[in-house]
């Protein structure tokens, strides 16, 4: 059997399946009976059956990645707990005159942008629909190119102008994270590796009637303006109209999975925003993604965050880390709170035991050896159900910020934790708790 290619009057060509049976007389060949079977059905079977690997293969990767973020999150968030939470002490404790008050906020922004990546990650590789709030993404992008810089050759050259005033819009964070990553990616993989610009802007733009025939979709409005543009090769038109295309890429197999720019446009449609690309062969290509402007402008980002009002109630603690433990030791004895602590979940329970009516609250880690804070608090609720309790985590599969209302748990208190969320958490806790 050998496989041929046809061709119809039409110019299409078929691929054709041909097996050629030699016909015998006295020994002799005499002729030959030949079949040709149409493989087009069969070739699109094996396409659909290819497309449908691809997406089991991608659909691996993302549980893969989703199980290695939450192996490191909670160890990893511990550790911002820590940077965090021991940079707002010392700040309490330096005049604010000092040259180290400004070194320390710097210390506290960087833990701060450590701990919005690792949610970012988390929040990727779950791949859940996320509700769209007010963002300026100004903050976003900037965080995301300064990501990029580690991940991209250092031969390209990263020109960036993103207005800080460009405006709100409304959309998921972590999305947009993904919009401008998966943008950029896309450019540098279109460079050589020796050599490039890739330049990111981000500013305001109008558009009125006139200006209608930039796209069919784009609508006069006020609208935040994201470009992306690289010197690489171009695209052809023949490959413009298929860029979005899922699974449609131009790279070599085994390199890119081709969801990418897919991604991209179904994010930036699902905010209501229109994608226009200019692009020339060897020339380069332009990204301009038009995301709807809100009126009212987002909260300005505050580096401290509000006093939070103290107490006299008493505290059990558990946390099988001994930084951690010490440190919201302190922060909540610096409230006025009584705090007695357990290095893990078995600790914590004998302690309780040993005397129920002792403590008004409890609070306790998720990820604790011999016990974790779920089973904890199951046991606790058991002696006494009434007491309010509650859990810090990083990252977990059995609770999060969705789920644990379900589970009578009063309050959850996500890692890495900053002095104000730990003491604000307790106080709505027991105050919650006495009405």
């Amino acid at each position: 059997m050998l496989e041929v290619e046809g061709v119809t009057k039409d110019g299409s060509k078929i691929p054709y399946e041909l097996m050629a049976v030699p016909i015998r007389k006295d020994g002799k060949i005499i002729a030959v009976q030949a079949t040709l079977r149409n493989l087009t059905k069969r070739k699109k079977i094996e396409q659909e059956k290819e497309k449908l690997q691809a997406q089991l293969i991608q659909a691996q990767k993302m549980k893969a990645i989703g199980t290695l973020a939450g192996g490191i999150a909670h160890d990893f968030n511990n550790i911002l707990s820590a940077v965090i939470g021991y940079a707002e002490l010392l700040v309490m404790k330096i005049p604010k005159e000092s040259d180290l008050q400004a070194d320390l906020n710097e210390i506290y922004k960087a833990g701060n942008r450590a701990k919005k990546l690792v949610k970012q990650i988390l929040a990727f590789s779950r791949q859940k629909e996320r509700e769209r709030i007010r963002v300026q993404p100004a903050f976003i992008f900037k965080e995301a190119i300064k990501m990029l810089r580690s991940s991209i050759p250092t031969g390209i050259e990263i020109r960036q102008n993103i207005d800080p005033n460009s405006g709100t819009i409304l959309a998921d964070p972590t999305q947009l994270h993904q919009v401008i990553m998966n943008l950029c990616t896309n450019a540098y993989h279109a460079m050589s590796e020796e050599s490039g610009i890739l330049e990111i802007s981000l500013t305001t733009a109008e558009i009125d009637s006139s200006e209608k025939c930039i796209s069919k979709d784009l609508h006069p409005g006020s609208y935040v303006k994201l470009t992306v543009s690289d010197t690489g090769s171009g695209i052809t038109p023949q490959v413009r109209d298929r860029i979005f295309e899922p699974y449609f890429t131009t790279r070599e197999i085994g390199e890119e999975t081709g969801l990418g720019l897919s991604l991209v446009h179904g994010i930036v449609k699902g905010c209501g925003g229109v994608i226009v690309v200019e692009s020339e062969p060897g020339v380069g290509s332009t990204f301009h993604v038009y995301f709807p402007r809100l009126k009212k402008e987002a909260a300005p980002v505050q580096e401290m965050e509000e006093m939070v009002p103290g107490g006299h109630e008493r505290v059990l603690l558990a946390d099988d880390e001994s930084s951690i433990r010490t440190l919201a030791k302190r922060i909540l004895e610096q409230k006025g709170y009584k705090v007695k602590v357990a290095s893990d979940g078995v600790e914590a329970l004998e302690l309780f035991k040993a005397g129920p009516d002792e403590f008004d609250l409890v609070v306790t880690d998720m990820g604790m050896p011999k016990m974790n804070g779920l089973q904890l608090s199951k046991e606790i609720r058991k002696i006494r159900s009434g007491i309010p309790i509650v859990i810090c985590t990083g990252y977990s599969k059995q609770i999060d910020e969705e789920t644990y209302g379900q589970i009578s748990i009063n309050a959850l208190l996500m890692k890495p934790m900053t002095k104000n969320a730990l003491t604000k958490t307790v106080r709505k806790a027991l105050d919650e708790a006495k009405r």
